[in-house]
C-alpha cells in the first residue's frame, strides 16, 4: 500500500470499473446463452486469440522495447497469465456448463474477501475494520439480490460439480488481483500481449481435445457476435481498464467492485429482457454500494496513517 491517499484519478478508476463490470456481466450472460452450442475451451480460445490478434498491431513497438523486462520477470507474467487470463475464464465457463447463473454470481461475491486474505497471506497488509465491514455488506448485498430477497432460500441450495469449477476460478481471480503488484513494469500493452498469449496457449489443447471429440461450432449470426464480444469488451478492454484500477486503487478496492455484477446482471436483464426490478433489488444495491463506499474510506483512512507515521519519522 504505497500510493498516495484520495488522488484526483480515484473516481475516475471507480467509474472505469463500473464499465469493467458492466462488459464482465455482458459476458456471464454470454456464456450461459451459448451453454451448449460453443464448447467452454474453445470459447477461451477465441476469446483470448482474438483478443491477442486486435492487440498485437498495436502491441507490437511496445512489446520489442520490453522484451527483456517481461523476460527477466518471467515467472510473475506466467503466474498472472495462468490464473487471471486461463485459469479463471476456464474454470467460469466449464462451470456454467454444469451450474445456474444465480450460483455462480454467489460464488463469485467471495472474490472481495479473498483478495484481503491474499493481500494478508503474501504482503502481510492488514485489512482494517471498515475495510471487512465494507466486504461484508457488498456479500451481503449480492446475496440479497441472487437469493431474490428470500435468505431461506439458502436452505435449498444445491452445490454440483460445476460449483466447485466456478469456485476454482474465482480463487484464481482473486490471486490475479492481488499478484497484480507483481507485474513487471513495462507498458500495459506488453504486459497484456503476454498473459493473452499465456492464456491462448494453455487453453489450446484443451480445446483441441474439444474438437476431436467431435464438438462442432455452427457459424452463425448469433455464434459470431458472441465471439466478437467475448474478444473485445470483456478481454480486452476491460482487462486494460482493470490492470490500471488496480495500480491506482490498490487491489482490495478494485476486487471489491465485482460484486457489483448481479446489479448490473438485473439492470441488464431489464433493459434488454423487459424483466422486472423488485425492493430485494434496490435494497441489495444500497449495500452492495454502502459496502463499496466504507472499503473505499477504510483505505483512505489507512494510507493516511502511513503517510502521517512516514512524516514524522
Amino acid at each position: 500500500m504505497n500510493r498516495s491517499p484520495a488522488s484526483s484519478t480515484d473516481l475516475w478508476s471507480y467509474a472505469t470499473l463500473c464499465i469493467v463490470i458492466l462488459f464482465w456481466s455482458g459476458n456471464f450472460i454470454v456464456g450461459r446463452a451459448v451453454n451448449g452450442v460453443i464448447p467452454p475451451f474453445t470459447l477461451a480460445l477465441v476469446r483470448w486469440s482474438g483478443a491477442l490478434a486486435i492487440l498485437l498491431p498495436f502491441a507490437w513497438r511496445h512489446l520489442r522495447a520490453d522484451r527483456q523486462q517481461l523476460l527477466s520477470h518471467w515467472k510473475a507474467v506466467l503466474l498472472l497469465g495462468l490464473t487471471g487470463v486461463a485459469a479463471f475464464n476456464a474454470f467460469i465457463y466449464s462451470g456454467l456448463q454444469f451450474t445456474t447463473a444465480s450460483n455462480g454470481l454467489l460464488l463469485q461475491a467471495a472474490i472481495p474477501a479473498l483478495v484481503l486474505l491474499f493481500n494478508r497471506l503474501f504482503f502481510g497488509d492488514r485489512a482494517s475494520a471498515l475495510q471487512i465491514v465494507g466486504v461484508t455488506l457488498s456479500m451481503l448485498g449480492v446475496a440479497v439480490i441472487v437469493l431474490r430477497g428470500d435468505f431461506a432460500a439458502l436452505a435449498r441450495l444445491t452445490l454440483n460439480f460445476g460449483d466447485f469449477l466456478v469456485l476454482c476460478g474465482v480463487v484464481c481471480w482473486a490471486l490475479y488481483t492481488a499478484l497484480l503488484r507483481l507485474r513487471p513494469d513495462c507498458h500495459p500493452a506488453s504486459f497484456l500481449t503476454a498473459t493473452f498469449l499465456i492464456g491462448a496457449a494453455a487453453v489450446a489443447p484443451f480445446a483441441a481435445m474439444e474438437m476431436a471429440g467431435g464438438a462442432s461450432i455452427p457459424l452463425r449470426a448469433d455464434v459470431l457476435g458472441a465471439f466478437a464480444y467475448v474478444a473485445l469488451f470483456p478481454s480486452l478492454v476491460a482487462y486494460v481498464l482493470y490492470n490500471a484500477a488496480v495500480k491506482n486503487l490498490g487491489a482490495a478496492p478494485a476486487g471489491q467492485m465485482i460484486t457489483l455484477m448481479p446489479l448490473f446482471g438485473a439492470g441488464l436483464a431489464a433493459l434488454l429482457l423487459g424483466e422486472a426490478l423488485f425492493r430485494f433489488h434496490i435494497i441489495g444495491m444500497v449495500l452492495i454500494l454502502g459496502g463499496i463506499v466504507l472499503g473505499a474510506v477504510g483505505v483512505q483512512r489507512q494510507l493516511r496513517r502511513i503517510n502521517d507515521l512516514n512524516a514524522t519519522a
